[in-house]
């Protein structure tokens, strides 16, 4: 679905049985070898750490949702880096100018 250049705007769900709805199929999915990211895939089947947090997220949605909630809290208490230690991207391709 990704054209060889350009369709940089395309967008596709990254998971295909419940698009529009938040759960566990995504994991579900990379067990079937179903992935949308190789990048995900390769994890599921080269690193055993990786493939196992798969496994218990396919078989346990509670526990989940659980460590997504806590893991959202962490991210929002990043604070991002600006002034001469680091800026926020109008691009994120390009280093501002």
């Amino acid at each position: 679905n990704c054209p060889r250049s350009g369709g940089d705007q395309n967008l596709f769900f990254l998971d295909f049985v419940s698009p529009i709805k938040f759960d566990n199929s995504y994991f579900k999915n990379l067990l079937a070898s179903k992935g949308l990211l190789n990048s995900d895939q390769v994890l599921f089947t080269k690193n055993g750490e990786s493939r196992e947090l798969v496994k218990t997220y396919a078989y346990n949605q509670e526990l989940f949702f659980l460590q997504f909630a806590k893991s959202m809290i962490k991210m929002g208490n990043i604070s991002p880096l600006t002034g001469h230690r680091g800026e926020i991207r109008q691009n994120c391709r390009k280093i501002n100018a």
